[in-house]
């Protein structure tokens, strides 16, 4: 089912399957979010949840027993239930069950709250522990963005820029794409400015770390854009279909990061999950601002 939030600058819809971003479209009816050609990636904005990226075998250990989890964990394959609090705020809602305490041994309750503000969303990711123990996790979204945003202009002659200067890290992966634990310096123009070009993306995803906490998707001559802001989030994953000429960028703000090459991990023991005590809530809030 699909929800709706508006205000007089976006129109933000999202599908209670998987709580996922269907549409944000701004005042004059730009799309701003790939709209899910399946010649090239047929989602839109997956939520991540409790999981990111890839498991080795699709594995991972909890308590001395083996669990199989989907990749990105299970959040974008569920049915959520659905609220909308005001015209401009919906919240969606995922329990523990059976079926899925079989994949993830822990009694939770996951929302994603979509929030509008002026010209832009927030997306907050809420986990409150109902367990009796400790739970770990990692929340992430994975939205794609429209590029081009305008018609009669270059996906090559768009840019992401970070709102400060910094030296971010390329975290390293193997062709595999898990981690190879060997991260190396990506350089970025005047400390702030990643040129998109498809070629790219030929191995897969650029992610990144020690960066700046802000990023705009703008065009070298300006016009329609979008940053995306992410306090909490300490991985950025930039992706489009490798080997493609995909008319989109994926800008993903990430918790953690995917198994290492080879081991099935020990969920207490990965160190960039968050643990979360029994009785405990966790928010992390992200934010895309068009204009």
């Amino acid at each position: 089912m699909l929800i709706t939030i508006k205000n007089e600058k976006i129109t933000v819809s999202a599908d209670t399957f998987g709580a996922q971003l269907m549409s944000i479209k701004g005042a004059d009816g730009t799309e701003y979010l790939w709209q899910g050609d399946p010649a090239y990636w047929q989602n839109r904005a997956p939520n991540l949840f409790p999981f990111i990226a890839r498991l080795t075998e699709g594995k991972y250990i909890y308590d001395g027993r083996e669990y199989a989890m989907p990749n990105h964990g299970f959040a974008g394959k569920r049915e959520f239930t659905a609220e909308v609090l005001d015209n401009d705020c919906a919240v969606f809602t995922l329990e523990s069950n059976d079926e899925i305490k079989e994949m993830y041994p822990f009694n939770f309750v996951f929302r994603v709250i979509y929030a509008l503000r002026d010209n832009s969303l927030d997306i907050t990711y809420s986990v409150e522990n109902t367990d009796d123990k400790r739970i770990y996790f990692a929340v992430g979204g994975h939205p794609g963005f429209c590029v081009p945003l305008e018609e009669g202009k270059k996906f090559s002659d768009y840019s992401l820029t970070f709102t400060d200067a910094c030296r971010p890290d390329r975290v390293g992966f193997t062709p595999s794409v898990f981690l190879s634990g060997v991260d190396e310096e990506y350089p970025l123009e005047d400390g702030k400015t990643l040129r998109l070009a498809h070629e790219k993306f030929d191995d897969d995803a650029i992610i990144l770390k020690n960066m700046c906490r802000e990023v705009t998707l703008c065009h070298k001559d300006g016009g329609r854009g979008l940053t995306v802001t992410y306090p909490d989030m300490p991985y950025l994953g930039i992706w489009h279909r490798p080997k493609t000429d995909a008319p989109y960028v994926c800008i993903e703000p990430w918790s953690s990061l995917p198994s290492r090459q080879d081991i099935k991990e020990d969920l207490a023991c990965k160190s960039d999950l968050v643990s979360l005590p029994a009785g405990m809530l966790y928010e992390n809030t992200w934010s895309v601002t068009v204009f």
